[in-house]
């Protein structure tokens, strides 16, 4: 007897791998340098470059992007972060921008160039009066290394996005970024007082850039370089034990695994998150699945970080540590904003009724 084919929600392991063994290990390779100032994250860029994920914009292909941004994380968690901030842009841009500035955006990308979004303000927030640009970026993630950042100006509901060169260095200072984790991302501040603002820079209308469901709706990219770093970090423990003779410990082997099948519980669950749009569900839906896996996504990322600081005891902290630089920058990176607000939101939709209580999908 003939019957349908079977769905099967993971695509096979050929279209999950989509950066070579030998980009990933180039990538881990490089991060200790990077961290140190002593190698530019763009060499590392490069290497996705040379992968042909450039032109990714997470929605086109949003499985495709989940995968890479797992495989990112856990190779190097600070490439991760600049590359998602640059599908983040691109995806912006042929969301609200018109179509030739989503062929610019192509074209800067193509001549070498990188993305960025740059939506932090402090004292003095970025702006503009009369077609010139006031005030300051902070937080900048990637300053040297983006090259067009995607701008949020004038700050509230009204806020307008501004696709702006941000290649001058003299604008940039990095020396305020002094995390102990995520160096490598030299995030620190960029000045754009006096910049002329043409108007085909603004990018679609007064506050696109918060519409739902790709503000808050889009954090599952977070949510795959958050489940990606702690497989990574995992994985570079396993390694570490057995070179130590020690991984055949049953303590070991269970500590490790119990947090190893969260992350692949995770990794199910923003899989999830990034094919709802594919669908038709209700906007909340969206947003409430997309906070559901960052927000697991982190908590697991934090039992991970503890099972390897017991695993490897004095070990873990020394300076040349992989696995404690791999923490540090995870540490670092989970630190996101409205963490509580996420939670309510999403406990508000799921459990509103019996509808979509056993899951938001109904």
């Amino acid at each position: 007897m003939n019957s349908a084919p079977r769905f099967d929600p993971f695509p096979p392991q050929s279209q999950r791998d989509i950066l070579s063994q030998s980009a990933r290990k180039a990538l881990r390779r490089a991060a200790r340098a990077e961290e140190a100032g002593a190698a530019p994250i763009s060499g590392s860029i490069d290497i996705l470059r040379d992968a042909g994920l450039m032109l990714e914009d997470g929605a086109t292909a949003p499985l495709r992007t989940a995968h890479a941004q797992m495989q990112i994380g856990a190779a190097n968690l600070s490439v991760g972060r600049l590359w998602e901030g640059h599908v983040n842009a691109l995806r912006l841009i042929r969301l609200y921008g018109s179509v030739a500035q989503a062929e610019r955006a192509k074209q800067v990308i193509r001549q070498g160039g990188l993305l960025g979004v740059w939506g932090a303000d402090a004292g003095n927030p970025a702006r503009f009066e009369k077609g010139v640009l006031k005030g300051e970026k902070i937080f900048a993630s990637g300053l040297g290394t983006v090259t067009h950042a995607l701008v949020s100006l004038n700050s509230g509901p009204e806020v307008q996005l501004a696709l702006i060169d941000v290649t001058d260095p003299a604008r940039g200072d990095a020396s305020q970024w002094d995390m102990l984790g995520m160096r490598a991302t030299a995030s620190g501040s960029y000045d754009f007082s006096g910049l002329p603002l043409e108007d085909d820079a603004l990018i679609g209308a007064p506050g696109d850039y918060l519409k739902e469901p790709h503000f808050v709706g889009g954090v599952w990219r977070i949510a795959a370089l958050q489940a990606g770093a702690a497989a990574g970090l995992i994985d570079a423990a396993a390694s570490t034990l057995r070179d130590m003779d020690r991984l055949e410990a049953e303590a070991q082997l269970s500590r490790l695994m119990q947090v190893l099948m969260r992350i692949w519980a995770g990794m199910a669950l923003v899989e999830r998150a990034a094919l709802a749009d594919a669908d038709d569900h209700a906007e909340e839906t969206l947003v409430s699945t997309s906070i559901a896996a960052r927000i697991y996504t982190e908590e697991v990322a934090l039992d991970a970080i503890k099972a390897v600081e017991q695993s490897l005891g004095l070990r873990h902290f020394t300076g040349t540590s992989e696995t404690g630089r791999m923490a540090r920058d995870l540490s670092v990176y989970l630190r996101q904003a409205a963490r509580d607000a996420f939670l309510q939101r999403a406990a508000r939709h799921a459990l509103s009724s019996d509808q979509t209580v056993w899951g938001v999908f109904g």
